[in-house]
């Protein structure tokens, strides 16, 4: 794309004013990515650990199903769990130098139904109770990740930003800067030596 400096004095301006403007912006920048460098090492980790979590849950899970199986029977299982109503979750997102990501999480488990069957036995009561559970730990692991995720690309995004801005746009501005005082410099010079010609000539060009 080619660079458009109004000429003589007026482009030094844009462009010392360009440059300053372009040097502000990557301290800025520079500040944004340790900023968010930090959070998404804090997110990696808290997906790490909701992930631990999730798995664990659904272990205890899967091994109070089948205690509930063994006592009660699958029907007793399937009766338990037939025509529920889905679990509510809500996701409260925060923002981090003008990024948003999911952090807190609730999950409402479904109320019982008035005619759902009662508990045959206390292992159908816990088999229950251990896959709210589960559910829970996995949205909070999804939460965690897709968190870890958005943070993750803005981290990349915002360094290419920096290195457009350090690496090419800013050298360019300095080249052009350069090459502009450089002529201003040469019609200095050109219009001084006239003057000085037309002095000595006695006022005549």
């Amino acid at each position: 794309m080619t660079l458009r400096v109004p000429p003589g004095r007026a482009g030094r301006m844009w462009l010392r004013h360009r440059l300053a403007t372009a040097r502000r912006g990557i301290d800025l920048l520079d500040r944004k990515l340790r900023i968010l460098r930090q959070e998404r090492q804090r997110l990696v980790l808290r997906a790490e650990r909701t992930g631990e979590e999730w798995h664990a849950a659904c272990r205890e899970a899967d091994e109070w199903a089948l205690r509930a199986c063994l006592l009660g029977g699958r029907r007793a299982v399937r009766l338990a769990s037939a025509g529920g109503e889905p679990a509510e979750v809500r996701i409260d997102w925060v923002d981090a130098m003008g990024t948003s990501y999911p952090d807190e999480v609730t999950v409402t488990p479904p109320a019982p139904r008035p005619d759902a069957p009662v508990p045959g036995t206390a292992a159908l009561v816990r088999a229950r109770e251990t896959a709210q559970a589960a559910l829970e730990a996995a949205v909070r692991h999804a939460a965690a990740l897709e968190a870890a995720r958005i943070v993750t690309a803005e981290v990349a995004a915002t360094s290419r930003r920096i290195h457009a801005l350090r690496d090419r746009f800013v050298p360019r501005m300095e080249r052009a800067l350069a090459d502009l005082e450089l002529a201003i410099d040469e019609t200095e010079r050109t219009d001084g030596a006239r003057v000085r010609r037309v002095l000595k000539s006695g006022g005549q060009p």
